[in-house]
């Protein structure tokens, strides 16, 4: 037994997370306290405060030109438009998502109950011999009620990040008028309520699922936490749903308002002439913030899912040690105390000054909270762990273990995600040489820029893939497939700072955006504009997070499947493993392509769209006509209602086809292909993406000489980087993202459904 007891364990965990509650709360006050309307009270966003500017920047608009009030006004209007837009959509999207959960939740309580013929009668447990476990009947009700549970926190995460974004984007666009420090403090500390509230929701209903279902289960460990892996399905179907709904979303509009704009009308990014800057901006929410919102809560549930899961059936679970059991939730618990210390230091005790210190102050988050953790690991391996040896599930064996193994596990996950966001950093920030160089191609012409910058695409991957390899190696030579579930959770140990540091980004790039059709002054946009390159390359490490993240998780995930399915080994070398392998690694392809051209389709209608009202409506280029922004919003919304069905349906269904019809050793090969392809294809698209969004916005900047040489804005080179950055778009924020929800969710659906392709799969090898 470790020094902590199960008392202490019971208090830990859900008051760390209602600390991240409060905290989250706070920081959102700190917030609201920016004003967004002019002395009317009128409710702006749902928000019933009277809204009043401060004097002092009143003084200063005027000095630009620009009617305090009027622009005060207009950020409020925009604001407004792009909330009703963002939870419009998303409540449309939750009413079909809606449908599909109970669907599928009286799906997974079929499959399960029937694994023994809807019995009522206790069984015999699967690992712990002798003993009887609950009747699968009630494993079947008690996982499809987790998977519930964690479809409601799911969407219920996603949901809050936008409300959050919305409510602050405008905020920031009027901070930006007292300098860069002050609209740098409100998008971060906006991204950390988000952060917050994901980390301490996702914990604390985790924990609270785990303590009811104990009311029931009693001493039958091994079905409790593997009923609770539902919880980490219901979390990542919405996230797959939310990631590709989104991204379709936001790039149709983001393609279509550059192609038509900035190409051919040659007018500046967000400006309010383009009838498809709303659609874009609210798509920046509903992509960027619910779909990363929902994703990174669904690598959190999964991972804690597996570690939980091996760990019931080792000695935490037969010993029924409550504290080493809690051991993947109280990292988590410590993560939140780790985070909220770095959130403080970055709002409270550094103070940017100018732009070029946006991105180091970001960047040292990560580091300040990477080092930190490793104490924290430190501290709870010793106290929770016991202090002697203890045994892990290792397929069928048990692996002797001490509680420093589990340490070095978690770190080195901690350590490989700083490394991963670091490289990510490097291959998608202007700073440096790999965006410079895409940058430098744009001078002879397009086709050189998707060149050099699919090179740079496929180059970024090598770093990240040796760091996942090495904790890989060095998690399961330690502790077997526990170990590679703590180094998935050591990497989301700090989910709350990350995903601060993620929201920040399109929070800056909506405050930009309202900057530009407010008609604020040239300084105000340039303020935002490096905020919002800044947050391109946070979203970028932010997705480079996800993606490694994934790779353990489902590689975690993968090792409790083939446990539960009772097979001893992989072997690589059998024909039904081996067409399991290429038909794997060849689904992200079919599933990026299915993404990509939903992403071309709807970007052609907006195209269009955008096209007919520059023709037709009298006065639109002149500013003396208002576009008709509706018209873009639905072929938005309908475009990605409609074509996230097809990719959803892919991932979902083929765990469930290839186990029922060709067995559990298929199954297998096909999670380890899909896992190998995948994080290949996610990194070099993600990265791919955001190195041309940054060449483009380099070259905007013109904040060096090379960069000056190639504007302006307008320029050849210029136009060439816009191609690119199109190209890049479905890539970074469609595709790219969505595929490490892909190997996950196989991953998870798989060790759900487990018992049933264990006792009935293989139909079709059994009949021929």
């Amino acid at each position: 037994m470790g020094l902590m007891s199960e008392t202490v364990t019971q208090i830990v965990i859900p008051l760390s997370a209602l600390v991240g509650i409060v905290f989250a709360l706070v920081q959102w006050v700190i917030v609201s306290k920016v004003k967004v309307s002019v002395g009317s009270g009128v409710d702006i966003n749902g928000y019933n405060d009277r809204l009043i500017e401060e004097q002092e920047d009143d003084d200063q608009q005027e000095e630009e030109g620009v009617d305090p009030d009027e622009a005060v006004a207009k950020c409020a209007e925009i604001q407004n438009a792009i909330s009703v837009g963002a939870t419009s959509f998303l409540f449309t999207q939750y009413k079909y998502l809606g449908i599909f959960t109970i669907a599928f939740g009286a799906l997974i309580f079929l499959f399960l109950g029937s694994v023994n013929g809807f019995s009522t009668q206790n069984q015999p447990c699967t690992y712990s011999k002798g003993n009887i476990c609950k009747s699968s009947l009630a494993n079947a009700f008690f996982t499809t009620l987790a998977f519930l549970l964690g479809a409601f926190t799911s969407v219920l995460s996603g949901f809050l990040g936008m409300k959050i974004a919305t409510y602050a984007n405008a905020r920031t666009t009027l901070e930006a008028r007292k300098g860069v420090g002050k609209a740098f403090i409100i998008a971060f500390r906006s991204g950390a309520v988000m952060g917050f509230l994901l980390a301490a929701n996702g914990l604390l209903v985790l924990y609270v699922s785990i303590n009811l279902f104990k009311l029931y289960y009693g001493d039958d460990w091994e079905g409790l936490y593997e009923s609770i892996t539902g919880y980490g399905l219901g979390g990542s179907s919405m996230a797959l749903f939310g990631r590709v709904g989104g991204g379709i979303y936001t790039k149709a509009a983001d393609v279509g308002a550059d192609l038509v704009g900035k190409v051919e009308r040659n007018i500046p990014e967000d400006d309010p002439r383009n009838p498809a800057v709303i659609a874009d901006n609210v798509g920046d929410n509903v992509g960027d913030i619910a779909g990363m919102g929902s994703d990174l809560f669904g690598s959190y549930a999964e991972s804690s899912c597996a570690a939980l899961f091996v760990a019931s059936i080792s000695s935490f679970g037969t010993s029924h040690d409550y504290s080493a059991m809690s051991y993947p939730l109280i990292i988590s618990a410590m993560g939140i105390v780790v985070c909220l210390m770095t959130t403080l230091y970055a709002t409270d005790v550094s103070e940017i000054r100018n732009v070029t210190q946006i991105e180091p102050t970001l960047k040292r988050q990560l580091l300040i909270s990477t080092v930190l953790m490793t104490g924290g690991i430190a501290l709870v391996s010793f106290l929770s762990l016991p202090s002697d040896e203890f045994t892990l599930f290792d397929f069928g064996t048990q692996k002797v273990v001490k509680n420093w193994y589990l340490f070095l596990c978690s770190s080195v996950g901690l350590w490989a995600g700083l490394v991963i966001g670091y490289t990510t950093e490097y291959y998608t920030s202007n700073a440096y040489s790999p965006v410079q160089d895409v940058a430098d191609s744009c001078r002879t012409g397009a086709a050189t820029n998707v060149i050099f910058g699919l090179a740079l695409g496929y180059k970024s991957v090598i770093i990240p893939i040796f760091a996942i390899s090495i904790a890989i190696y060095v998690s399961f030579s330690l502790a077997a497939m526990y170990g590679i579930a703590m180094a998935a959770l050591g990497m989301l140990s700090t989910i709350a700072t990350g995903l601060a540091i993620d929201a920040y980004g399109p929070i800056s790039d909506n405050a930009g955006g309202i900057a530009e059709m407010a008609g604020m002054s040239h300084k105000i946009r340039k303020t935002t504009d490096a905020l919002d390159a800044a947050g391109n390359t946070t979203a970028a490490i932010g997705k480079g997070f996800a993606i490694g993240s994934a790779a353990l998780v489902s590689l975690a995930l993968f090792g409790a499947f083939v446990s539960r399915a009772g097979i001893k080994s992989v072997d690589v070398l059998s024909p039904k493993v081996f067409i399991g392998l290429l038909v794997g690694a060849m689904l992200p392809y079919w599933f990026s392509a299915m993404t990509m051209k939903s992403v071309g389709k709807a970007a052609l209608k907006m195209v269009e769209e955008v096209r007919r009202q520059f023709n037709n409506i009298p006065g639109l280029m002149e500013g003396t006509a208002k576009p008709d922004y509706a018209t873009c919003v639905k072929i938005s919304t309908d475009a990605s209602l409609k074509e996230m069905i097809p990719p959803g349906a892919l991932v979902m269904l083929t765990p469930l086809i290839a186990g029922t019809f060709f067995g559990v050793e298929t199954l297998a090969g096909l999670l380890a292909g899909s896992l190998v392809s995948g994080v290949q294809v996610a990194i070099s698209a993600s990265n791919t993406g955001g190195a041309w969004d940054n060449a483009k916005k380099y070259i905007e900047a013109g904040a060096t000489e090379h960069a000056r040489m190639l504007g302006p804005k307008g320029s050849d080179a210029h136009k060439a980087a816009v191609i690119g950055d199109t190209v890049g778009d479905p890539l970074k924020d469609t595709s790219g993202p969505s595929l490490n929800i892909l190997i996950k969710l196989m991953a998870v659906e798989s060790l759900v459904f487990a018992p049933f392709f264990a006792a009935h799969g293989g139909l079709l090898f059994k009949i021929f």
